[in-house]
């Protein structure tokens, strides 16, 4: 199996497990933050696709990652759909998935410009990351549910 195939089959559980994992979400926790000064519903949503896309760009650009952290967090704040941030979610995996299907191993083994972010990693080591950080969110997610008495479901099996 290529290291293409296999990164194919990552992004393809990340977003299995992610949407598995908050879709007894609905649009009305759209605007629910546990406290003040926290990302709403969608604003995890949001900020995790845009960090998909983040991953994909960043690993494959010249110059590396874009770490202008006030314009990211700008985006993603301006998220009030919980619809709108899934929809976001999933052109990013799709968009990510189609780019990966479409690449050799050596693009994959190739290394990520220097910088302070995975500087010098094989480009392959952000499938790793967009795992972790995106169960990360989905863990975060399903506390918001338990808090608006929803009862996320199980993410590793369909039930």
């Amino acid at each position: 199996m290529s290291m293409a195939e296999q990164a194919l089959m990552q992004l393809q559980t990340v977003h299995e497990f992610f949407n598995r994992s908050t879709r007894n979400l609905k649009e009305e926790h759209s605007t629910f933050a546990p406290a003040e000064g926290m990302m709403t519903t969608a604003q995890q949503v949001a900020h995790v696709a845009h960090t998909v896309d983040w991953f994909m760009e960043g690993a494959f650009r010249p110059e590396g990652f874009d770490t202008n952290w006030e314009e990211h967090a700008k985006i993603v704040m301006g998220y009030t759909s919980l619809e709108k941030a899934r929809a976001w979610f999933e052109d990013a995996m799709s968009n990510a998935k189609a780019k990966v299907a479409e690449m050799e191993d050596d693009e994959l083994f190739g290394l990520i410009a220097n910088g302070p972010i995975m500087g010098g990693a094989p480009r392959l080591a952000i499938f790793g990351a967009i795992n972790d950080h995106t169960a990360h969110h989905r863990g975060a997610l399903t506390v918001y549910a338990r808090l608006n008495g929803v009862v996320p479901p199980m993410p590793y099996m369909d039930m």
